[in-house]
């Protein structure tokens, strides 16, 4: 998957919490969201929170579903909650390569 098609997908998918995504289609996505994020904060820090705010929901969504495709859930995110240590086990899990659906 080509960066632009990544865009794409996760924007065309919002707010779609189910199925499985790609790494790449993933990390090229988080790319354009740290590209876009800082070059508004160059800009803006007002138009930099606001692009953040509204791209949260593409951003879990697409979290969500690259979780799925290592076979685990979601709410996984939620332990990015836990200082350092989370943030450290929730970049694993993303990187981490595909899986097969459990039966």
């Amino acid at each position: 998957m080509t960066f632009q098609e990544s865009i794409q997908v996760c924007f065309a998918k919002y707010a779609d919490f189910n199925g499985r995504a790609s790494r790449p289609e993933y990390w090229w996505f988080m790319l354009f969201l740290l590209l876009v994020s800082a070059a508004t904060s160059l800009i803006s820090p007002m138009l930099s929170g606001l692009f953040s705010i509204g791209t949260l929901l593409p951003a879990l969504a697409a979290a969500s579903r690259r979780l799925h495709d290592t076979n685990r859930s979601g709410w996984w995110q939620l332990i990015s909650l836990v200082p350092v240590a989370g943030l450290v086990i929730i970049v694993i899990f993303l990187a981490q390569e595909s899986k097969a659906p459990s039966p």
